[in-house]
């Protein structure tokens, strides 16, 4: 006699199912009516009831659920997101002009360094936008590193008082330089001349106390973009081609050429040639030299002249101060040392209003200084033992500048 089992404790219909997840189904079993009573007896074949009993549905897999903890699907996924996120941040990634600008405020040691970290960042850390300025200033020898500072496209340089040695250019025929500062350097004149034949830009220029030659002078007149030049302590040139540049340089403001080793011719080709867009002169230290005839042709060349230094010049008396009280713009006068000049008859400064300094050391004594400065009020009297007229620095100031103009990369040791 055959034993009916109710279908409730038939194995999981489920087992069979690759891939799924045996999980209780609250589905009611929906039988045909085609079978009749057969589907109650335990001789019913498995593969009938799998075929009549309703497809299960294949759960859902969630992220957030503890059964997936072990899925190979989730756990392939993962590293491959964090692999994505990584290379999101790469400094390959990162766009030329990104860099740039975090190059921009890096300092020029850490520039260097980043130079050589690959050829992009090479090429990108002597890109000519990061080389606008540079003081080195401390650096005792420039030889192979000039070059490659004023290649990169810098247009300040400051570097006086430095050795310098024989620079290579890379055959860049034409330097970007405007603002640069060689005062004090120890440089061989062929070697200066190679640099200054590749400006054109050029528009302040100090080379206080060297030794130059006349195609020096030569190439300074190639830069008709010149305001300032300091000049002051040089030697080495002739008048003619001092002569040619002075004709040519129509635009200098400011020019310094004291204590030069110069002549008579020196001085007249000054005179003589002097471009009237000049408003400060320092012609001072030509004792014998500077007559009465080249001040009166400066003053009538250069009528805007507010800035006038005519010291240790014995020959000048006190028949220049009608000349002088031409210059209707003049602020800054200095006559130091110029003995010919009586101290008493520096109280006719009364007759220039729009005076503000008056230099004269060395020709009043101490004690007779406050009786002049309360017969001129209206005027500083003896206030700057030393001129600033086109010097790119002046020793009254503590910070160091270029013509009032800083220099992001400073060379520190």
């Amino acid at each position: 006699m055959s034993i009916e089992r109710p279908l409730k404790e038939l194995p999981c219909l489920s087992e069979n199912l690759e891939g799924s997840l045996c999980r209780p189904q609250r589905t009611k079993c929906k039988r045909k009516p085609s079978c009749g009573g057969r589907l109650h007896t335990e001789n019913t074949p498995n593969e009938l009831i799998q075929q009549w009993s309703p497809q299960h549905k294949k759960p859902l897999t969630s992220a957030k659920g503890k059964e997936n903890q072990e899925n190979v699907f989730v756990l392939a996924r993962r590293p491959r997101k964090r692999k994505e996120t990584t290379a999101s941040m790469c400094w390959d990634s990162l766009p030329d002009e990104l860099l740039l600008g975090i190059m921009s405020r890096l300092s020029l040691k850490d520039l260097l360094r980043t130079s050589r970290v690959c050829k992009r960042w090479h090429r990108l850390a002597l890109d000519e936008s990061l080389w606008h300025s540079v003081d080195l200033v401390g650096r005792a020898l420039l030889d192979a590193e000039l070059g490659q500072v004023l290649s990169a496209g810098v247009l300040r340089l400051r570097c006086p008082h430095t050795c310098i040695g024989q620079p290579s250019f890379k055959n860049i025929e034409q330097l970007r330089v405007q603002h640069m500062d060689l005062s004090g350097c120890t440089v061989e004149p062929s070697v200066l001349e190679d640099i200054l034949s590749r400006c054109r830009h050029l528009q302040n220029l100090s080379l206080e106390g060297l030794v130059l030659s006349d195609n020096i002078i030569h190439n300074l007149a190639q830069n008709p973009e010149l305001v300032r030049l300091n000049l002051c302590g040089s030697s080495g040139f002739s008048p003619e081609p001092l002569a040619e540049m002075l004709k040519l340089c129509t635009r200098l403001e400011e020019m310094n050429v004291s204590w030069c080793d110069f002549k008579g011719l020196h001085v007249q080709a000054i005179a003589n040639n002097i471009p009237s867009s000049v408003t400060q002169l320092n012609i001072s230290g030509y004792r014998q030299n500077l007559t009465m005839e080249e001040v009166k042709a400066i003053v009538e060349r250069c009528p805007d002249l507010t800035n006038l230094d005519l010291s240790d010049s014995v020959l000048l008396t006190t028949d220049i101060f009608p000349v002088l009280q031409q210059l209707s713009s003049l602020k800054h006068l200095a006559l130091c040392r110029c003995y010919q000049i009586h101290p008493a008859s520096l109280v006719d400064f009364e007759k220039f209003p729009n005076l503000l300094t008056l230099e004269v050391f060395g020709l009043i004594q101490d004690s007779y200084l406050p009786v002049l400065s309360k017969s001129l009020p209206h005027i500083q009297i003896s206030t700057l033992p030393f001129s600033t007229i086109a010097r790119p620095s002046s020793s009254m100031r503590k910070d160091a500048t270029l013509w009032g103009l800083h220099c992001r990369l400073v060379y520190k040791q």
